[in-house]
């Protein structure tokens, strides 16, 4: 239901700016307004708010961030964590910056330095994992090649299907090196040939350059790798590895002993300055004078006094938070807060898309939380296929988790599949008539009517019409109640004819059919003229072209029974198909094949037609939309 906004100006000294804007940040209740588009232009006594520390601020928590990715992380200490951020929350914009520079000066160089040889030593020990995998592959052609004095020997690995460019190696070197180089080449593995090039180190910048141009895998040896047999590489490839490994056992030895030391204080003052840099982003907003600040914005009333007990708490009588008084035209300016229960939420996301209701309006959400599962388990009416979509619901919820619109669907269908099992048990359906047809269920006779859908059409198509009367009329009502809340008469009084009118027409009807007194036809046609001078007086000549929309909205609202019709047909149509194969399984395949199309239809169609006669036919009674979101000044939560 809708929240009443209060409307809420804080001031106090602007030495406290920054921890008042704090505890509002972290009271998470204020909507804040921007104060700057309400100062007049030459106003030389409240002006803008200037904020410059946030370059600075942005700058020092690049900094910290970095040092805190490059500790190794460590067990939260939830009691230490909580007592830093005490200390740290007390202080001032200047005091929290210069604390930052100071744990940036201790231990920014040491972890920028240690990271950077432990990234240098893991790169180092990967390449001789390279340099070790690719050398006891070739290890079995090092017979084959000579051992000759001012050469240079280098291996290229080629994927087999590639394996026609080694002709085109072979040519090009022959021409590069004058023909003075070998080629020898062997199947490693099922997918990779080595090839081991010896040619003569004059040609060296030429060879590799041509070997770079054809995109090949070329595997260069360390130069004090070169000219040694395959296992006395090996052999230096492990203790260099060793040696490596030993290094970076001391080099994170000395960054869990930062971490040991620091990590706690750095996890805290991230987050800080996180919140203050969050923080900063909307000090434009704020007036000032020479001496104090102005925070303007909108609280739910409900949040009124928390808010001022944690400025209270914090500042004493420094900070004072002022009511201000809004005339009922200036409230359409507040944000909408709508706090409807859990069952709602989903309607609501509905409502959002075609947009925000207005301050004073009518939240359509909980209307739409009654009547829609209503609409769709009236058009789907089947036990069956109400538990299917409650399943396929739970399901498609369960694995897209993180897709929070789909989540609203769901809960939506979910909802909504309840009503279409009730329905189900009324209609005495269970895919079409198949329950039926077992003996399993039967249509319930109520009011002397026998409810099965494919017999009741003309009692299905007045309940539809009925219901079309209701929700059309308590739209209008509702209208009645915005316009009256906005103190716009001539809207109200529109809407009140326009209600008289539809009961004026319903009574002739009723009178004509003779269902109520031929004594009820003259009062009838009285209220339907003083109907008409009440529309054209609120509307003008165009609202006596409402009428006429008015009663296509309720004849729309047939689809209630068409759809459902249909979908009951063809329910039935897919028994009876499945029924003529004389191949059982044939036949079952074909029935469950159609039912699955029905069903798919059921959760689309049902769907759709409950969102039109809401938003067209219902809402347009007295929606308006167009209001702004209560968004309250906060950190945003994680995942949300």
């Amino acid at each position: 239901m809708l929240q009443k906004m209060k409307k809420i100006q804080v001031l106090g000294p602007k030495n406290d700016l920054q921890s008042v804007v704090d505890v509002l940040y972290h009271t998470g209740t204020i909507h804040l307004e921007d104060v700057s588009k309400t100062i007049l232009p030459g106003d030389t006594i409240l002006r803008k708010m200037d904020f410059t520390k946030a370059g600075e601020l942005t700058n020092i928590l690049m900094k910290i961030r970095g040092i805190f990715i490059s500790l190794p992380k460590i067990a939260d200490d939830i009691q230490k964590q909580a007592r830093i951020t005490e200390d740290l929350q007390k202080k001032s914009q200047v005091e929290l910056i210069d604390r930052a520079k100071y744990v940036v000066s201790v231990l920014e160089s040491t972890t920028k330095d240690l990271a950077e040889r432990k990234s240098n030593l893991e790169y180092t020990l990967n390449a001789l994992g390279r340099y070790e995998k690719i050398i006891k592959k070739i290890q079995p052609l090092e017979n084959q090649l000579p051992v000759l004095k001012g050469f240079e020997i280098t291996v290229v690995l080629i994927q087999r299907e590639f394996r026609d460019v080694l002709e085109l190696v072979r040519n090009a070197l022959v021409e590069i090196t004058r023909n003075q180089f070998e080629l020898i080449s062997a199947d490693i593995d099922e997918a990779t040939i080595a090839t081991v090039i010896i040619f003569n180190k004059k040609y060296s910048e030429q060879v590799h350059s041509f070997i770079f141009s054809q995109n090949v895998n070329e595997v260069r040896m360390p130069q004090e790798y070169l000219g040694k047999p395959f296992i006395e590489i090996l052999g230096l490839i492990t203790e260099k590895r060793d040696k490596t490994i030993d290094e970076m056992s001391v080099i994170d030895k000395q960054l869990e002993n930062l971490s040991t030391e620091w990590y706690q204080e750095l996890a805290v003052l991230k987050k800080v300055l996180e919140d203050r840099n969050e923080e900063a982003g909307v000090f434009g907003k704020f007036g000032q004078t020479e001496y104090t600040f102005l925070i303007e914005g909108w609280v739910p009333k409900k949040y009124l006094n928390r808010t001022k007990e944690a400025l209270n708490k914090t500042f004493g009588s420094r900070v004072i938070v002022i009511e201000v008084e809004v005339s009922p035209e200036k409230m359409d300016d507040a944000p909408t807060f709508y706090d409807n229960p859990a069952l709602v939420k989903p309607f609501e996301f509905l409502t959002n898309v075609v947009g925000m209701p207005k301050y004073r309006e009518v939240d359509p959400s909980p209307l739409m939380a009654i009547f829609f599962p209503f609409f769709f388990g009236l058009m789907v009416g089947d036990i069956a296929y109400g538990a299917i979509i409650l399943v396929f619901a739970l399901v498609m919820k369960k694995i897209y988790k993180t897709e929070i619109w789909l989540q609203h669907l769901m809960d939506i269908l979910i909802i909504s599949s309840i009503p279409s099992i009730i329905f189900g048990f009324l209609f005495g359906e269970l895919f079409g008539n198949f329950g039926e047809m077992m003996g399993w269920i039967h249509p319930v006779t109520f009011l002397g009517i026998t409810w099965n859908r494919m017999e009741a059409i003309v009692p299905l198509l007045l309940l539809a019409v009925a219901i079309g009367v209701f929700h059309v009329l308590l739209g209008l009502s509702i209208g009645t109640l915005n316009a009256l809340t906005k103190k716009s008469k001539k809207h109200a009084i529109e809407k009140v004819g326009m209600i008289a009118m539809i009961i004026g027409i319903l009574l002739i009807a009723g009178a004509v059919m003779k269902l109520i007194p031929a004594i009820l036809l003259p009062p009838s046609v009285v209220i339907i003229v003083i109907a008409l001078v009440m529309i054209i007086y609120g509307g003008g000549v165009f609202g006596a072209f409402e009428i006429m929309s008015t009663a296509v909205n309720i004849i729309s609202y047939a689809r209630l029974m068409a759809i459902g019709m249909a979908s009951v047909v063809l329910a039935v149509v897919a028994n009876q198909l499945g029924g003529m194969i004389d191949i059982a399984v044939v036949g079952f395949l074909i029935a469950a094949l159609l039912h699955i199309i029905n069903i798919v239809l059921a959760m689309f169609s049902p769907f759709l037609q409950s969102m039109r006669l809401h938003f067209v036919e219902f809402n347009s009674k007295f929606y308006e939309g167009g209001g702004k979101m209560y968004k309250p000044f906060m950190k945003e939560k994680e995942g949300g």
